[in-house]
């Protein structure tokens, strides 16, 4: 009892090695493969569904009344007492641009051009990148090189700002929403089981464990039907 009244409820005791994250993907429903026939509403719905829920707490008004804006480019540290409410920055989802469903409220599905989003999992007091954004990219993971033949990136080219870091955990960071990265498959070829894989780039980053699929990357298979 004694040794647990030394431990803080904010950061962990030891933080001189703090492992590189794993990543997770949005639209999540069934599992890794997101399948769906463009003519067939009902089968893409769910999915258009589920990224609207996801996204609402990123929506603009939200951020704006919640967050702050910060310095893009440098870690966000903020000193004083662990025990203080920290500040959060804003990830606006229009920063997601094609993929934000603004524009789009079907994120590409009705289109055969998917929109998914990938998410760094949070870490408390974890610097990405040691100073360079982290990027991310995609490639076929099993099968011809050219089955995916286009895929864009937001925000920008698909790097995770670092003015979101570090996270000081839930007690404090209460506005805190995670930054993501959407990627847009444009051009999939259709009617094939597509397996792809996406991963994470940046100094400090493991992507290359056969043994954990979700460190730092992440494997998916793409389906789409005309």
């Amino acid at each position: 009892y004694v040794m647990l009244l030394t431990l803080s409820p904010y950061t962990p005791t030891y933080r001189d090695r703090v492992s590189p994250p794993g990543v997770m993907i949005r639209p999540y429903l069934n599992g890794f493969t997101i399948a769906f026939n463009v003519s067939q509403p009902s089968t893409w719905q769910p999915y258009v569904d589920s990224m609207h829920h996801f996204l609402t707490a990123y929506d603009d008004k939200v951020q704006e009344e919640k967050n702050i804006e910060c310095i893009s480019g440098q870690y966000f540290i903020q000193g004083g007492n662990e025990s203080e409410e920290k500040k959060a920055c804003q990830f606006k989802r229009s920063l997601l641009k094609n993929c934000s469903g603004i524009e789009d409220p079907t994120f590409g599905y009705s289109k055969g051009q998917p929109c998914i989003l990938l998410k760094m999992n949070r870490i408390i007091g974890y610097r990405p990148g040691a100073g360079v954004p982290v990027n991310v990219d995609c490639k076929v993971q099993k099968g011809n090189e050219s089955n995916l033949r286009s895929v864009d990136f937001y925000p920008g080219n698909g790097t995770f700002d670092l003015m979101y870091y570090p996270y000081y955990g839930k007690l404090t960071h209460v506005n805190y929403t995670s930054p993501l990265v959407a990627m847009h498959f444009t051009d999939v070829k259709k009617n094939y089981l597509v397996s792809i894989q996406c991963s994470l780039n940046g100094k400090g980053i493991i992507n290359d464990v056969n043994s954990d699929r979700f460190l730092g990357r992440i494997i998916f298979t793409l389906s789409i039907g005309k």
